[in-house]
């Protein structure tokens, strides 16, 4: 398979990234999983409040995925799926978070920022794994972190939510910036390693 047209897919997607301050005050938050299993997809959306982190609405969708798996292109394959999902929701989330990676990707253009663009609305990569860029692992502390780098910049946040557990990687998506991507994770984290919305819809996604 030639990856020259997907490449060029994801450069234009990039091109229209704002990587900013964050304009508006959150209310609703969604998080944002699909999990595979044989031919089937199913993408789970869970939406809280973002001050107690009650949740508001959940939605699911399964569906056949149209594109292999492919690293470094998993937009192509989810983006999609949760696009139609999106579309059930009854209530409009400020900002979602999803299971992947934002600009922490070799060509700024995970999943996160993909959809980012898309929808043009604010977005944050939350995964459980470094796709691209170097780091130091930051100390084993609850919300000690350090920063991801590429050659020159920072594109994201390595962040212990939890003692003695990996840490978890966080960049910005779409209209987002650093600052605002670890007050929101931090904030989002309650018991569990991954903060409620994306742990939540993890959950639900399970086939």
């Amino acid at each position: 398979m030639k990856f020259t047209k997907l490449i060029e897919k994801q450069k234009k997607i990039a091109s229209k990234l704002k990587i900013r301050k964050l304009n508006k005050k959150i209310k609703i938050i969604g998080g944002v999983d699909i999990s595979f299993k044989n031919d089937m997809a199913r993408c789970a959306i869970v939406l809280l409040d973002f001050n107690n982190m009650e949740e508001i609405e959940k939605i699911t969708y399964e569906t056949k995925p149209k594109f292999p798996y492919i690293s470094g292109f998993l937009a192509f394959r989810e983006g999609p799926i949760i696009l139609k999902a999106i579309k059930k929701l009854k209530n409009k989330p400020d900002i979602l978070m999803f299971d992947g990676q934002g600009i922490a990707h070799p060509r700024c253009c995970g999943i996160a920022s993909h959809i980012g663009v898309i929808l043009n609305m604010p977005t944050i990569g939350v995964a459980k794994s470094r796709l691209y860029g170097s780091y130091i692992e930051p100390e084993n502390k609850k919300f000690k972190y350090t920063y991801l780098y590429n050659a020159k910049d920072k594109i994201g946040v390595v962040l212990r939510t939890k003692k003695n557990s990996k840490p978890i990687f966080i960049s910005p998506g779409n209209l987002v910036n650093l600052t605002d991507c670890l007050y929101i994770i931090k904030k989002c984290i309650t018991k569990y390693k991954l903060p409620e919305p994306t742990h939540l819809a993890h959950n639900y996604a399970k086939l």
